[in-house]
């Protein structure tokens, strides 16, 4: 078997993806619209003449050289699980950015390597000696998963660095609440109680949430800057999101949506929805200092997950988390709010390097850690 790698038009890109029935919205061909400071370029995998995958190359490129870091946030997409030999597939794409420039090759396929359940989290959390999950035993381990891993090091990639927090890139650890097969009831009653509790205490307060449209966005936007200076990160400014927004609607009307949750006229709460076939994210969320007894957070969550599943959904993701349950760790806080919805964590392989012009990837890797 022959594994051809070449250019492809969006349009192809998009009919592959609706045909697989689900994608990381980063491996869209939308999101090389709002990452308009890279270049770019679809690719497709052809066994003769029929496509078996496809990836959204984005090429970054070097200071004062035209050498790129060719990365495929979130990708490829081929069905991983029945690729008996890695190479056929991969050793193509690495010629293709080669010839295109790049350096290096960073890849992130979006397989499940580990799971941990909602009993494992909140065991683990409860457990004064465990710091990390990953020291606790996984609910299920993906034996096709170790394999890729196995073939990605003999072919010569060099696997993800240990990182504290969140690290550059997209995260190997996700928060996933699966909704295949289940009724909001479902949902509901797999909550914990406090989860219930508040959801019910928002009704009951008068909190109403509803989706807006672009121009609500702003709205968004203010409170997103109140919910960062209070938590400490680095906010996108407003043109960030307006792009994300008409890229995305160019490509599906349906693809993001913006939630508002007001209580007596005031927002407490917004947050931004995306949705690829299946697959549905919790993507930025802002909540108000004031009224946060009304449980607004919540009452949005409850919403967009309700409306996930009306979609087609069959997971809803709320995005990274990272491993530690220590009493100190700093994101406990965040693991505890997301495993009160019933869902576990998954882990993915992590972003891979292949280095194609070793001197070029190896002061690359040198200025990425320098830059912290």
């Amino acid at each position: 078997m022959t594994i051809t790698v070449r250019t492809i038009t969006p349009e192809e890109h998009l009919a592959f993806i609706e045909d697989r029935g689900h994608a990381s919205f980063l491996q869209t061909p939308a999101w090389a619209q709002v990452k308009t400071e890279w270049r770019h370029e679809s690719l497709g995998w052809y066994e003769g003449d029929t496509i078996v995958g496809a990836a959204l190359v984005l090429y970054r490129q070097l200071p004062k050289v035209k050498r790129y870091l060719a990365y495929l946030p979130d990708g490829p997409l081929l069905d991983w699980d029945n690729i008996e030999h890695l190479g056929q597939y991969l050793t193509p794409m690495a010629s293709h950015v080669k010839n295109a420039g790049a350096f290096a090759v960073r890849i992130g396929p979006t397989i499940i390597h580990r799971r941990w359940d909602a009993a494992a989290i909140k065991a683990a959390v409860a457990d004064e000696n465990v710091d990390s999950l990953l020291t606790v035993p996984p609910t299920q381990t993906n034996q096709n998963a170790v394999r890729t891993i196995n073939g990605l090091r003999a072919l010569g990639w060099i696997p993800p660095k240990e990182a504290e927090g969140f690290a550059a890139g997209q995260p190997a650890y996700n928060f996933w609440l699966p909704l295949e097969g289940k009724t909001p009831e479902d949902v509901l009653k797999g909550m914990n109680q406090q989860w219930r509790r508040n959801i019910k205490k928002a009704t009951k307060a008068g909190v109403e949430v509803t989706s807006g449209g672009r121009d609500d966005l702003a709205a968004f936007h203010a409170l997103y800057l109140e919910t960062a200076e209070r938590d400490g990160f680095g906010p996108r400014p407003l043109p960030y999101f307006h792009t994300m927004w008409d890229a995305l609607t160019a490509e599906d009307p349906d693809r993001i949506r913006v939630y508002l949750a007001h209580h007596e006229g005031d927002l407490v709460a917004s947050t931004l929805w995306i949705r690829v076939g299946t697959h549905a994210w919790y993507s930025y969320g802002a909540s108000s200092t004031a009224k946060r007894d009304v449980r607004g957070s919540n009452a949005i969550q409850w919403r967009m997950i309700t409306d996930a599943m009306e979609a087609g959904a069959e997971v809803y993701d709320l995005r990274g988390v990272t491993p530690g349950v220590g009493a100190d760790d700093p994101e406990l806080g965040l693991i505890q709010f997301k495993v009160g919805t019933g869902g576990g964590i998954v882990e993915y392989l992590g972003e891979w390097d292949l280095p194609l012009r070793p001197l070029l990837h190896k002061a690359f890797d040198l200025y990425m850690r320098r830059r912290g």
